[in-house]
């Protein structure tokens, strides 16, 4: 059996109506449905409007049948969006992978619409993105990967957003930072591995030459500079396994190779050790002491047992949150930047004491 309600042909299985697919159900639809005005929809759906229990119900009847569901974005889009834009690039290295899942949970649970960009980390890429944004008519937008232009930055802030970076020690105006104290975690390293004895120390980095790794970079070289020691440098493709690995090969294949080594990622101390191991047949941590940074689930592995340095990403995440949720409750100084301690994750890669 058929009938016609609102121009759409109605379809009915026994007693169950079902309404032919359309793109969509408009407000429209479900007042012809109910015999009401397209106005007694909007504030049967509006918080604390003004409408008869008659009307609501009717509404509510004509919006379960044709599974009506209320627009949130073009209602927010008349003064906010309530949209985030998440820019990143390498999404499925663990530590991103695990920033970016806290990151768009907490933004969910707190009602904002989650909108991931993925990219490349160069400042082109970056800066396509960021223009993507203002498309959306984003809020605001959270930088994981890279550095927009600081033009690109300045039309964002125009356009009335909120621009985040993470992990960057660059400030630009208008900006807000959150990041890790990478000064305190090189100064660590280098004490961890001095104290193991470690004589020819080392450090590993990748290509990339992020923000972050430079920081790390520049650090552990004042650290040692400061104590008169002079550091090996190594650098070795992009910010994976493999590039560890290989490293390893390289170094371990001429004479005074270090006996220590400070990794910037962890996943780069995790195929250095590898390489180091069964290539070469060192011990960990007899005859060479590693120490890496993130504390990605791979390095508690028993195969690993990597001492290392934690990003609090959850703590991170929430503040990011604070900064989109609360911004009038924060201070100017905590929406300037704000700098997170890494919590060292002591294990079995470094000695702890001299061989």
């Amino acid at each position: 059996m058929a009938s016609v309600s609102a121009g759409k042909p109605l379809f009915y299985v026994g007693s169950i109506e079902t309404v032919q697919p359309t793109s969509f159900v408009s407000a429209k639809m479900v007042a012809e449905r109910a015999g009401v005005s397209r106005s007694a929809v909007s504030r049967t759906f509006t918080d604390g409007a003004s409408v008869s229990e008659e009307t609501r119900k009717k509404v509510l009847e004509a919006a379960e049948a044709l599974g009506y569901h209320v627009n949130h974005l073009a209602r927010q889009l008349r003064e906010r969006s309530n949209i985030v834009c998440l820019i990143v690039s390498d999404v499925t290295t663990p530590v991103r992978a695990a920033l970016l899942d806290s990151l768009t949970r907490r933004l969910q649970a707190a009602g904002k619409i989650t909108v991931v960009l993925n990219t490349e980390s160069d400042e082109a890429s970056v800066g396509r993105a960021l223009k993507l944004t203002l498309h959306y008519r984003a809020d605001a937008t959270v930088v994981l990967s890279g550095t927009p232009s600081s033009s690109l930055v300045q039309t964002a802030l125009a356009n009335g957003q909120q621009v985040i970076l993470i992990n960057r020690d660059d400030r630009l105006d208008g900006c807000e930072n959150v990041g890790v104290d990478n000064a305190i975690a090189a100064r660590e390293a280098l004490f961890l591995l001095r104290r193991a004895g470690c004589e020819r120390i080392g450090l590993l980095t990748s290509a990339a030459s992020t923000p972050s790794l430079i920081a790390r970079e520049r650090h552990f070289f004042d650290a040692a500079e400061r104590e008169g020691l002079s550091i090996s440098l190594w650098k070795e493709g992009p910010t994976t396994y493999r590039s560890g690995y290989d490293a390893a090969l390289k170094m371990f294949a001429r004479s005074q190779a270090p006996d220590g080594v400070f990794c910037v990622t962890d996943l780069l101390a995790l195929g250095f050790m590898d390489a180091a191991r069964h290539a070469f047949g060192l011990r960990i941590p007899q005859d060479l002491c590693l120490v890496g940074f993130d504390n990605i689930e791979e390095a508690g592995w028993q195969s690993y047992q990597l001492t290392t340095f934690e990003q609090p990403l959850d703590r991170m995440a929430r503040h990011v949150v604070d900064l989109l949720s609360l911004p009038e409750a924060l201070g100017s100084s905590d929406r300037a930047a704000a700098v997170f301690e890494p919590v060292p994750i002591w294990r079995q890669s470094v000695r702890s004491h001299p061989a």
